[in-house]
């Protein structure tokens, strides 16, 4: 009796995997087949090679990243800066899809191909905070500013060490959001 085939979409997943903890060198056919516990073999019945494979990876990032955020906001509503909120936690929080847009903005960095993906996905999240900004603030030099600076906390702020005097990055975090989104602070 022959192995189980493994599905396409675990090689995927276990590539993005591999791509959040290690970067996309570290993204091997080998590496994959002793994770998921299978010969390699397999893995050609489904990719051409190792570029089909970080290209159906960075579709999947892509497609989760945009399309699977901003539906999933609509799906469950609210208005412009509770929107804001949830799309920003489902992208930048969590051991998801943070992992691995970190990796991708890293591997950006060296690959022209891959930062014109970059640019797209972050161009869609930034046309979504406009939208969204545009609904409780209608200077468009103030909706541009807000987003980026929106965009650059929620990205930025997993690089940065700095202490708080005596609050926790949560509560900076939460002060940020609430002068960004215009929000009377919580207490």
């Amino acid at each position: 009796m022959g192995a189980a085939r493994v599905p396409r979409d675990r090689w995927v997943e276990e590539g993005l995997r591999v791509l959040a903890d290690g970067g996309p060198d570290a993204v091997r056919v080998e590496v994959l087949a002793k994770r998921l516990g299978v010969t390699k073999g397999g893995f050609y019945g489904y990719f051409a090679d190792r570029d089909a494979l970080l290209e159906a990876m960075l579709d999947t990032w892509e497609r989760e990243s945009t399309d699977g955020v901003i539906e999933q906001v609509e799906r469950e509503g609210g208005d412009a800066k509770a929107k804001i909120h949830r799309a920003g936690m489902l992208t930048f929080s969590g051991d998801r899809l943070l992992p691995i847009d970190l990796a991708v903005r890293v591997w950006a960095r060296r690959d022209e191909a891959v930062a014109e993906r970059l640019r797209r996905v972050d161009n869609r999240r930034m046309d979504l905070l406009r939208e969204m900004i545009g609904t409780f603030c209608s200077d468009p030099d103030e909706v541009e500013a807000r987003g980026l600076i929106a965009f650059c906390v929620a990205i930025g702020h997993h690089s940065i060490t700095a202490d708080h005097e005596g609050r926790s990055r949560a509560e900076v975090l939460a002060r940020a959001a609430d002068l960004l989104l215009d929000r009377v602070p919580r207490k």
